[in-house]
């Protein structure tokens, strides 16, 4: 078992300063050193007998312990005609195991005080297991079996698929999953990035029991397999766990689907949808995360429209202009492709000019780029608010594996504030000339906006 420690710090959170993060930053960043001081770690590297590896974070002060496992490729892995198979097998992993069958197994797991989550996007099938030190060799038995010896009964997969079908029924009738489905498939088309990884009520109707099984033979594989462990484990211990738990995983799964081009032209969709207000999602091609100027693209959408109530879109729009309760911008960098996104809901009679003001502030920031004063407000918002994502085993041990799945090191954790601080104001104002495409970006609208018609 080979390993080695970088040193990071961690602090627990403090909700409450999140709200008001920008004005109290004096005091956040009291309370931050008074926390780092007495919460340092270690991020180690562990490989099983197996090798396996995996990140770990030991922490003896509580008898509990977080495992998180990602397997990439997720959705994207529905073999043709299968769509929704990987997401539905993934419904169905806590619904018998082994022996074991739902409510036994379900009773199980409650006698073990464990708790096993899973999830599927478009880029990842991820399980969050949380389990006790006395009870961790069972817990991972369980969870083991899980992966391992799916049952994917019958009655059980038509319970499940049930649920899937009342979800997809109900997004016919939701304008946020209209604006979403029609932006994806308008910036992907027939790539999986482009379709509902549910599926349809069709596609998900046809599966079988034996879909099941093709399904989870695709995404569960050590070829595309990222683990980190936080809490009251050892680096021997995890070994060992590793190849109890995955050592028996074929070496490859299915092939990965393919990168594709962000298809998206300016202009304007609009799905007429009976409504009182209308949503709108925005975007454009994106920025890859492993782009030399991701940060600068950071800390420019951050000014733009990130999660603060300090942003130029949130106080042209809302703030002025009252158009909408909360309008965000994000970027979107997917393993197959990048966009960058917004949203935001208005009534239909604001809604044309709400996105007038959207295009106008995309096209003002290109052309005349940021203050000095907007940058120092967005470093001081995003370093002072990264601390607090560590809020525990849990959310530390997903921080962890996503690192791994973006290729970065493990002294990530401690460098990236370093990284934010190191943007110039250069640096934003050319990557708002080069990355915003006013002229590129599409509005979809659901609703009945008042003066906004379809574009193309």
């Amino acid at each position: 078992m080979s390993r080695s420690a970088v040193r990071t710090r961690v602090l627990d959170p403090r909700p409450a300063l999140i709200r008001s993060l920008t004005a109290l930053m004096a005091m956040l960043a009291f309370l931050l050193a008074a926390q780092m001081a007495r919460a340092e770690i270690e991020i180690q590297e562990v490989t099983s007998p197996g090798g396996i590896k995996a990140w770990l974070v030991e922490d003896h002060s509580i008898p509990f312990s977080a495992l998180e496992l990602r397997f990439r490729g997720g959705t994207s892995l529905d073999a043709p005609g299968k769509r929704g198979a990987v997401y539905l097998m993934g419904g169905l992993l806590e619904e018998g195991s082994g022996e074991l069958r739902a409510q036994e197994y379900a009773r199980a797991l409650e006698a073990l005080a464990a708790s096993f989550s899973y999830d599927a996007d478009k880029d990842m099938m991820s399980i969050s297991a949380t389990f006790l030190s006395e009870n961790r060799d069972e817990a991972v038995e369980l969870l083991r079996q899980t992966i391992q010896e799916p049952r994917f009964d019958q009655d059980a997969l038509d319970r499940v698929r049930a649920q899937v079908l009342v979800g997809l029924k109900s997004d016919l009738a939701d304008p946020n999953a209209i604006a979403g489905e029609t932006f994806a498939k308008l910036a992907f088309g027939d790539h999986p990035y482009g379709t509902n990884g549910k599926g349809t009520v069709e596609s998900v109707s046809a599966l079988t029991r034996q879909d099941m099984f093709a399904a989870h033979e695709a995404v569960f594989a050590r070829d595309r397999l990222y683990v980190s462990a936080v809490g009251d484990i050892t680096p021997e211990q995890l070994g060992e766990i590793l190849d109890v738990l995955l050592g028996n995983l074929p070496a490859e799964g299915a092939p990965m689907a393919a990168p594709t081009d962000v298809l998206l032209t300016g202009g304007t969709t609009v799905v007429p949808f009976a409504t009182p207000q209308s949503v709108a999602l925005f975007g454009q091609k994106g920025l890859d995360r492993h782009d030399e100027d991701f940060f600068a693209a950071y800390v420019l959408n951050q000014i733009l429209g990130g999660g603060s109530f300090e942003t130029r879109l949130m106080d042209e729009v809302r703030t002025k202009r009252g158009l909408t309760y909360g309008v965000y911008s994000y970027l979107v960098p997917r393993d197959l492709a990048s966009t960058y996104m917004g949203s935001f809901a208005s009534a239909n009679e604001k809604m044309a000019e709400a996105v007038g003001v959207v295009r106008d502030q995309w096209l003002k920031t290109a052309e005349e780029g940021v203050t000095p004063e907007e940058l120092q407000d967005a470093k001081t918002y995003l370093t002072g608010a990264y601390p607090l994502r560590f809020n525990g085993n849990g959310p530390i041990a997903s921080i962890l594996v996503g690192m791994q799945m973006d290729g970065l090191p493990r002294d990530y954790v401690v460098t990236r504030n370093d990284k934010i601080d190191a943007v110039t104001l250069e640096d934003v104002n050319r990557v708002a000339q080069e990355l915003l495409d006013p002229e590129g970006l599409r509005f979809v609208v659901v609703g009945e906006p008042e003066g906004l018609k379809s574009t193309d």
